[in-house]
């Protein structure tokens, strides 16, 4: 990896972070989800990945996003149930901890590690 490049992926992951928060926090969540989930990191990791590895190596990331997206919506249905019951901070630690659990789940489960 060159490490010049990193000054700028620290730059276009803030900038996205700090207008999805923007807009979460003014209650348009439905407008932050969307700039969330839009494919502009994805897209900058798909062309990255793919400049640097090739077609083989950018389909693994995309198939890899896949096979992880339930462990994803587990951490998602967590937060969404929890946190009116358990605040912020619990119901976030425990999401994380689904998802990494599901996460090694998944990946052990398809050989993987």
């Amino acid at each position: 990896m060159d490490l010049r490049t990193l000054p700028l992926y620290f730059l276009l992951g803030g900038t996205v972070v700090a207008v999805v928060t923007y807009f979460g926090s003014t209650s348009r969540g439905l407008v932050a989800a969307f700039i969330a989930f839009f494919p502009s990191i994805s897209l900058i990791t798909f062309t990255t990945i793919y400049l640097k590895g090739g077609t083989t190596s950018a389909s693994d990331y995309a198939r890899s996003m896949l096979i992880l997206t339930p462990a994803w919506l587990l951490y998602v249905l967590a937060v969404l149930f929890l946190l009116p019951r358990w605040g912020l901070f619990p119901t976030l630690l425990m999401g994380v901890l689904l998802y990494v659990g599901a996460a090694f789940l998944t990946i052990r489960l398809q050989g993987l590690m």
